[in-house]
């Protein structure tokens, strides 16, 4: 046994969104003979679920496990993006060492900031590989110096600050002790993990294993995974699940130990402490919980969570189409699947509103909820979702604080004033504005969150799409006031029906629209943006009168100009207080909360005397 533990290493990989964690992964597993010479494989094999590829980013946590000169090296792949900030920390828990990847021109950012600081409190000692040493704008004298002026700000001892340094292209395959002198492969970054990371720390007693992450599965339930903090644990094995509290969750026993090799899941007869294996077996037992041997009372500490900073409401869809699209409609339903997804997700909070019908879920931010709602519609629930809110808190003196993020806009130089002015409107406080590679300008702020729902789109149009916006969560502070909303109002829907293309077409003037001829509308559903700051009814079900007479050029066909493609993530952002994204399995629809006009007027009233 003690020889295995020898031979083993566990690790994460922490870095920024886009430095190539992943793909890095993807090497590893290939250089170490994980398949056959004739396999065929993919890109970012780690990226296992549909939205994952869709949008070439992690969302979740997952473990491999390679084998290198006779070492198994476990290697955990992290979400970069803030909003999965949960994930991360969670998994920390579960290794001995972290390789801090860093891209060669962007240097380090705030997300690698927030996940280098998590591992630094742990007292793990980092490896950093300076990624995409390939790139002709790389810099990379001036990077490392920023990963050490980032170790010193977060208090690094100088155990931590005397870190390893390998230079390389996780794409090309290779990683060298020297940028100049490119080598043929990994070896040298795997022999930095076996001589670098210590081997795993292993308690004296009896079976103690800390769940940190959850998944389904349909013929074995549910299977946690974790690291095993002391003794070892063998299918059929009699368990007991504490909660952070220590208090009994269930008993039971283990019906499947399932090791990592590569990147499957295999049953093993015995596992022990220092390695980090799923368990399957248990119906209660969650995230955070202590799996042990009956004879145990203490639960294993878990680390604590960040609060989250953005919630929505979930409500049951009641358009007069709730039910044509989907199939899962009820309320019961939403609340068993929020329920579901709080469960595996940590950072996520899911509350009763006040109204029956609709339930209060907060996270880490608009993209985690986003992913959340758009894997809803696809296992085919019809809901409504209200604009984003932030969380507030209470100060020691009893004020109102807001959550401030740290923003980080790389621009073009031209566009760098219209970035300063709408921030400035939004109530940021600019730090620095320095110069960050050709014709390019970094721009960093402090910005309330509040002001930063709905702006990704127009740093976008703002900047013609160059623009690079990265943001995470800084601390809560005294609230900032007022923060203007959207500048238009919003063309609505009269009555039930079909969209005709001639009456569209006549709406033109008023604004662009956001539907198609032919869709399916309804009073009270938003069908356009006023080009005005005021609401407009408007009739879009008006077809053209016809009559015997014939005028000259009245046959020609109606040409409009194409509809704005509101997705999921635009709709969440544009919509105002008053109004909901309605979204289906097949559609995502905007719409008023009030659908009745008698009674819109009579809220609006009261929200303007109030």
């Amino acid at each position: 046994m003690t020889t295995a533990l020898e031979k083993m290493r566990n690790i994460a990989i922490i870095a920024h969104v886009d430095h190539g964690k992943t793909t890095l992964v993807d090497e590893l597993l290939k250089q170490s003979g994980t398949f056959r010479a004739n396999e065929k494989t993919a890109e970012r094999m780690m990226d296992s679920n549909d939205l994952e590829k869709e949008r070439g980013i992690t969302i979740l946590a997952k473990t491999t496990s390679v084998e290198w000169n006779g070492y198994r090296v476990n290697i955990v792949d992290t979400p970069g993006h803030a909003d999965f900030g949960g994930e991360v920390e969670r998994i920390l828990d579960m290794v001995d060492g972290v390789i801090v990847l860093v891209d060669s021109a962007e240097g380090p950012m705030p997300q690698t900031k927030f996940v280098v600081s998590k591992a630094l409190k742990l007292g793990l000692r980092p490896i950093v590989a300076i990624n995409k040493i390939d790139k002709a704008e790389r810099r990379v004298d001036e990077v490392l110096n920023e990963v050490f002026d980032l170790f010193a700000n977060l208090d690094a001892t100088d155990d931590q600050l005397d870190f390893p340094v390998l230079y390389g292209s996780g794409k090309m395959g290779w990683m060298s002790k020297q940028y100049e002198t490119p080598t043929a492969n990994m070896d040298e970054l795997f022999q930095l993990v076996v001589d670098h990371v210590p081997v795993p720390k292993v308690a004296e007693g009896p079976f103690r294993f800390l769940a940190t992450t959850i998944s389904a599965d349909p013929f074995l339930g549910r299977i946690l995974t974790g690291r095993i903090a002391s003794g070892t644990v063998k299918p059929n094995q009699t368990i007991k699940v504490l909660n952070r509290e220590g208090e009994l969750v269930e008993q039971g026993r283990v019906s499947k130990v399932l090791a990592f090799r590569g990147l499957e899941r295999v049953p093993v007869d015995e596992a022990s402490a220092g390695d980090i294996v799923s368990l399957a077996g248990m119906t209660k037992a969650n995230v955070a919980d202590t799996f042990c041997d009956p004879s145990v009372s203490e639960p294993l500490a878990a680390q604590p969570i960040d609060p989250p900073t953005i919630s929505m409401t979930f409500r049951v869809n009641d358009s007069p189409l709730a039910g044509t699209e989907g199939t899962k409609v009820t309320s019961r339903m939403i609340w068993d699947r929020l329920l579901k997804e709080a469960e595996g997700n940590v950072a996520l909070k899911v509350e009763r509103a006040t109204d029956a019908e609709a339930f209060t879920v907060s996270g880490r931010g608009e993209l985690q909820l986003s992913v959340l709602i758009e894997t809803m519609r696809r296992e085919g629930f019809e809901l409504g979702v209200s604009r984003p809110q932030v969380v507030m808190q209470e100060g020691p003196n009893g004020e109102r604080l807001e959550p401030i993020e740290e923003v980080i806009i790389d621009v073009d130089d031209e566009h760098s004033g219209i970035v300063v002015q709408k921030l400035s409107e939004r109530k940021a406080d600019m730090l620095d504005m320095r110069p960050s590679g050709v014709g390019r300008t970094r721009l960093i702020f402090h910005a309330p969150t509040r002001g930063l729902i709905g702006y990704q789109g127009e740093l976008l149009s703002d900047t013609r799409g160059t623009a690079i916006m990265n943001r995470i969560f800084h601390e809560y502070a005294p609230h900032k006031g007022k923060i203007q909303g959207r500048h238009t109002g919003v063309l609505i829907a009269m009555e039930q029906g079909e969209a005709v293309a001639f009456a569209l077409w006549n709406l033109e003037d008023r604004g662009p629209m956001m539907i198609h001829p032919g869709d399916k509308v309804y009073g009270g559903m938003i069908v356009g943006e006023h080009n005005r700051d005021n609401d407009l009814e408007v009739n879009v079900l008006k077809g053209k009168k016809l009559t015997n007479m014939r005028a000259s050029g009245s046959d020609e066909a109606v040409r409009l100009t194409p509809p704005l493609m509101m997705t999921l993530e635009k709709s969440l952002a544009y919509i105002a207080d008053d109004e909901l994204v309605e979204v289906t399995p097949k559609n995502i629809r905007l719409r008023k909360i009030h659908l009745d006009p008698n009674v819109r007027k009579r809220f609006s009233k009261q929200s303007a005397d109030a």
